[in-house]
C-alpha cells in the first residue's frame, strides 16, 4: 500500500467545492467511484485508502448542495455501498485499519447534514475482524450507557452519533446478549426499530428465529417502519426455508417499490415457485378500490383477461391502456380492443390527468386497428364507441373529438 498515487478525485472534493445544484456533484461522485474501482483491480489496498480519503472528503464538499430531491443522498448511499466492501476486504495491518476507522469516525462526527449516516450501519463490517469490532464496542458503549441511564433517570432525551456504529460493532463482535441489553437501555421513552433491528439480527444470528421475529414485531408502534420490520421477519423465515409462511405473513407488507409493476416483479422474484396470478390477486386484494392500478402488472405477467377485469373494476390510467391497445393490436387483437374500449370509457368518465383529444384519437385508432386484425365488422365497433360516448357521464367530450370518425 506504499504505492504513490495521485487521486484525480481528491482536488475536486475540497470543502464547499459545489454549489446548490446537484448534477455536477453527482457526476463527480460517479467519476470517483470509477477511479477507485479501477485501482481496486490492480491494488486493492491502495483502492481502500482512496475509498477512505473519498468518504472523509465527501460530506464537506457537498454540504451546500440542495438535497431536497433525494438525488444527492441516493448517490452518496450508492457510493457507500460500493466502497465499504473495498475497505472491509483490504488486507492491511491492524494499525492501518485502526487509522482508517479513526478517520471515518471523525468524518461521521463532523458531518452535519448528515450525508454519511448510512455509513454508520456498516461499522462492524468496516472493522473486518471480531477483535477490532470488540475494541470499538468497548470504546463506544460506555458513553451510550451513560447517556441512556441519565435519560432514564431525568426523562430527558439523549442522542449520539455513536449509537449505530456501537450497535453494529457489538453485532460484528458476536456480543449478542450485551447488544440486546444495551438496546433495552435506549428504550426509556419508546422502542425504536433503528436500534432494535440490531437486536433482532443478533437473535436471528444466534439461531433464535422465532424469538427474533417476536422481537421485531414488538418494535411496531407510532411511526415505526412497518415495511422494514416485515422485510426483516420475511427474511428470517426465508432463510429458515419457510417460504410458504413467509409469503402468507409478510410478502405483501414487506415489499414496496416505486410502481405497482415493480412491486409485483419483486415478489415474483422472491417467490418464483408461487403462481404469478396468485401473487397478483393477493396484491390487488391488499389495496381495495385500486384494482385498475394493477393493470400493467397483469399485462406484463401475460394475464390479459385479468388485466382487463382489473381495468374495469376501478379507474386505470387511460394512457397506459392506450399503449397496451396499440402494442397488442396485431398480436392479441381481442385484448387490444378491450383495452382501447376501456380507455375510451375511462376518458368519458373522467379518468386520467390532462387528457386531450389526441389521447381520444390514439385510443380510437388502436381500437379500429385491433378490430381490423380480429376481422371484426368496423361498423359494429363504431356503433359500440357511439354507445359508449352516449352512455358515459363525460361522453360528450369523446363524441365531439370522434365526431367525424363516427359519422362515417
Amino acid at each position: 500500500m506504499t504505492t504513490a498515487y495521485k487521486w484525480q478525485f481528491a482536488p475536486r472534493f475540497r470543502r464547499n467545492a459545489f454549489g446548490w445544484k446537484s448534477d455536477t456533484p453527482i457526476q463527480r461522485i460517479k467519476e470517483a467511484l470509477v477511479e477507485i474501482k479501477a485501482v481496486a483491480k490492480r491494488e486493492p489496498e491502495l483502492a481502500a485508502e482512496g475509498a477512505v480519503l473519498f468518504l472523509e472528503r465527501l460530506a464537506p464538499a457537498i454540504e451546500q448542495v440542495d438535497s431536497s430531491s433525494g438525488r444527492v443522498g441516493s448517490a452518496v448511499n450508492r457510493a457507500i455501498e460500493t466502497l465499504v466492501p473495498i475497505i472491509a476486504k483490504a488486507n492491511v495491518s491492524r494499525a492501518v485499519r485502526e487509522k482508517w476507522l479513526e478517520r471515518l469516525f471523525e468524518a461521521i462526527q463532523e458531518d452535519a447534514m448528515p450525508f454519511l449516516e448510512y455509513l454508520e450501519e456498516f461499522w462492524g463490517e468496516l472493522c473486518a475482524t471480531p477483535e477490532t469490532a470488540a475494541k470499538w464496542a468497548e470504546y463506544l458503549s460506555p458513553t451510550l450507557t451513560t447517556i441512556w441511564d441519565h435519560c432514564a433517570r431525568t426523562g430527558e432525551y439523549g442522542y449520539s452519533r455513536s449509537t449505530t456504529p456501537c450497535l453494529s460493532a457489538l453485532y460484528a463482535a458476536g456480543r449478542h446478549e450485551e447488544l440486546v441489553a444495551l438496546i433495552t437501555k435506549s428504550e426509556y421513552r419508546h422502542k425504536s426499530w433503528h436500534n432494535r433491528v440490531w437486536g433482532a439480527k443478533a437473535l436471528a444470528a444466534a439461531g433464535k428465529g422465532a424469538e427474533a421475529i417476536r422481537y421485531a414485531e414488538d418494535s411496531k408502534g407510532l411511526n415505526a417502519p412497518l415495511t422494514a420490520i416485515a422485510a426483516f421477519c420475511e427474511g428470517v423465515l426465508l432463510n429458515a426455508g419457510l417460504a410458504e409462511e413467509a409469503y402468507a405473513r409478510y410478502a405483501v407488507t414487506a415489499t414496496y417499490a416505486t410502481t405497482n409493476l415493480a412491486t409485483f416483479k419483486a415478489i415474483v422474484k422472491k417467490y418464483s415457485n408461487k403462481p404469478k396470478e396468485t401473487i397478483l390477486r393477493d396484491l390487488v386484494a391488499s389495496q381495495p378500490g385500486n384494482e385498475g392500478k394493477w393493470f400493467a402488472a397483469a399485462k406484463d405477467a401475460g394475464l390479459f383477461e385479468l388485466a382487463i377485469e382489473l381495468a374495469n373494476r376501478s379507474p386505470s390510467d387511460p394512457r397506459t391502456l392506450i399503449r397496451a391497445a396499440r402494442d397488442y393490436a396485431v398480436e392479441r387483437p381481442q385484448f387490444s380492443l378491450a383495452a382501447g374500449m376501456t380507455a375510451l370509457r375511462g376518458i368519458a368518465n373522467g379518468w386520467g390527468y390532462d387528457i386531450t383529444g389526441i389521447d381520444v384519437l390514439d385510443a380510437y385508432a388502436a381500437v379500429m386497428a385491433a378490430a381490423g386484425a380480429a376481422g371484426m365488422d368496423e361498423g359494429a365497433v363504431k356503433a359500440d364507441v357511439r354507445a359508449l360516448s352516449k352512455n358515459s357521464g363525460g361522453g360528450d367530450f369523446v363524441g365531439r373529438v370522434l365526431g367525424r370518425q363516427l359519422a362515417d
